[in-house]
């Protein structure tokens, strides 16, 4: 496009009168696209967001790799563990206890999940990921024998059955022995050394942690645990590590990773993040419509000047050009203003989090904000595709006006 179809684009763009310098509907037409843009950017951003901190906080809880054994729990779990850690790519694998309970405390009984760490990873400070506000995990490998073993509850339980540190809450097992008069439940009063916070209100108001050898006494178990927990350099590479570890201990073994465990919940994610994307590019779709009836506007009221212009020398080519130019230039500047738009309420909503939810209803408290380079690419191409073609079919009637018709009766 040369110097001539620009000049003549950007004066079309120019108000008829001197009143200002884009007429109305090219206002209207740039609007329509800013808010489509803006919207298609916040919201894409949220769902990324809302993707990756529920994939963080999964992850602070369960791990990479779940190794579990047919039928049972796992009694030679050193020697698993140490068969685990040879495949490529894993880093660690620890054994791990897990199994559902009831908790007793003064007026208040719940259900939920007691898990068992490894003394290591107790005296590391318990799981990365957990955020510690009040006590120490540490605190769970200290108890004496003549005392109650110590555990770590999450801060909504610690809400919900009026604990804080130093206080007791009973746990009771169904698994417990085996008598003449049947099954009896095992209870047992356990001390809060440390009270946690994962982000997601299932695992704050459901799970407790205690150390495996105060757990395996609890349960009756011996030196059995429930299964074996392994670390991945890459977790997006778990499912790969999962199979190779499959193929490493053979059919006896249940080997899961984090992706195919929560696969339901990604898979769906993601759909409604391909929704809300298509959804969303009707705004600029309509907003492309505007662009075309302006076209079609400045068409009709430039037939004088385009018939002047092609009996001057201009070609049809020339004129298509000029009125691509000027859709575009629209989309463009739409665009431009709806990427910066988005982008200052997507850092305003990070930063200050006034959007607040019911920890009750959803898995997060606030709006989680995360903008990825792709996501834009693919909006700003949308947008400007979306504009580019809502151009066409005005400037091809705009190029087939024969200009002795046009200046006839002029």
């Amino acid at each position: 496009m040369g110097f001539f179809e620009t000049f003549v684009a950007l004066r079309y763009l120019r108000a008829r009168r001197a009143k200002g310098f884009l007429s109305l509907s090219t206002f209207i037409s740039t609007a329509g696209v800013a808010v489509g843009v803006m919207a298609l950017i916040v919201v894409i951003g949220v769902m990324t967001g809302f993707t990756q901190d529920l994939r963080k906080k999964i992850l602070s809880v369960n791990a990479h790799v779940v190794v579990l054994k047919h039928g049972g729990s796992l009694m030679d779990y050193r020697q698993v563990a140490a068969q685990v850690q040879t495949v490529p790519g894993v880093v660690k694998a620890t054994p791990f206890i897990y199994t559902q309970v009831m908790f007793s405390a003064p007026g208040n009984v719940s259900g939920g999940v007691i898990r068992g760490l490894d003394l290591e990873t107790i005296e590391q400070g318990g799981p990365q990921a957990l955020q510690v506000q009040q006590g120490e995990f540490a605190d769970l490998a200290e108890a004496a024998k003549d005392e109650p073993p110590r555990i770590a509850i999450g801060n909504e339980m610690a809400r919900n059955l009026n604990l804080s540190r130093g206080e007791y809450l009973n746990i009771i097992s169904p698994l417990g022995a085996l008598t003449p008069m049947g099954r009896l439940p095992r209870m047992k009063p356990f001390r809060v050394s440390a009270i946690f916070h994962s982000g997601l209100f299932e695992f704050d108001n459901t799970l407790v942690y205690t150390s495996i050898p105060q757990l395996q006494e609890f349960l009756g178990l011996g030196d059995r645990v429930t299964g074996l927990e392994a670390a991945v350099v890459d977790i997006y590479e778990a499912d790969r590590v999962a199979e190779a570890i499959q193929q490493k201990l053979g059919t006896g073994y249940i080997v899961r990773s984090w992706m195919q465990m929560n696969r339901s919940l990604f898979a769906a994610l993601k759909l409604e993040k391909i929704a809300m994307f298509i959804i969303l590019t009707l705004i600029i779709l309509v907003a492309a419509l505007g662009i075309a009836s302006t076209l079609f506007m400045t068409v009709m009221e430039k037939t004088k000047d385009i018939a002047i212009l092609m009996s001057m020398g201009a070609t049809r080519q020339s004129i298509m050009q000029i009125f691509i130019f000027k859709g575009l230039a629209i989309g463009g500047v739409g665009t431009m203003l709806g990427l910066g738009l988005g982008l200052g309420l997507c850092g305003l909503l990070k930063r200050y989090e006034f959007i607040k939810l019911p920890r009750e209803v959803y898995p997060i408290t606030t709006l989680p904000v995360q903008i990825q380079s792709l996501d834009l690419l693919a909006i700003v191409a949308a947008a400007l595709v979306i504009s580019f073609v809502a151009t066409l079919y005005p400037s091809w009637q705009a190029s087939r006006l024969d200009p002795v018709e046009a200046i006839r009766y002029e």
